[in-house]
């Protein structure tokens, strides 16, 4: 058996991975990163580093839990990092990782693809339920 380098270690296991699968874990992170708290999170954070108040303040309608938990998704994927200074009170920064950077094009991506199609959407969502809705019922 040939010895493989670690990139060639790597390449192999990147190309085992398929969100098609149910096990596949790359399924698992297609759903943390589809998640709206996430990419409100990283479009934050692509500004530079930012406290979790300011955070919390720019995120209209997130909960502390939610934040909390976000943020410590993002940590634990590598995407974003958090640093405590020592002081009265503590400090804690969360920044983008270059993990995290590399997303922020496809972030981008879908946000543009949202505004420029959302027209479309809306028109479509209301020719299916006005087609869906029994006759004489008012739609919501």
């Amino acid at each position: 058996m040939p010895t493989r380098t670690a990139a060639q270690r790597r390449e192999e296991a990147r190309d085992a991975f398929d969100a098609f699968l149910a096990e596949c874990p790359t399924r698992r992170l297609i759903e943390r990163i589809s998640d709206k708290w996430v990419g409100l999170v990283l479009r934050e954070l692509a500004c530079g580093p930012r406290r979790y108040s300011d955070l919390s303040r720019q995120l209209a309608g997130v909960s502390q839990k939610m934040l909390t938990r976000t943020l410590r998704n993002l940590e634990r994927d590598g995407l974003v990092t958090r640093t405590v200074t020592p002081s009265v009170p503590v400090r804690v920064d969360y920044g983008l990782t270059p993990l995290g950077q590399s997303l922020l094009p496809v972030m981008r991506a879908i946000k543009s693809w949202a505004e420029q199609y959302m027209a479309e959407v809306l028109a479509s969502r209301a020719s299916y339920d006005a087609a869906a809705a029994p006759a004489g019922a008012a739609t919501g």
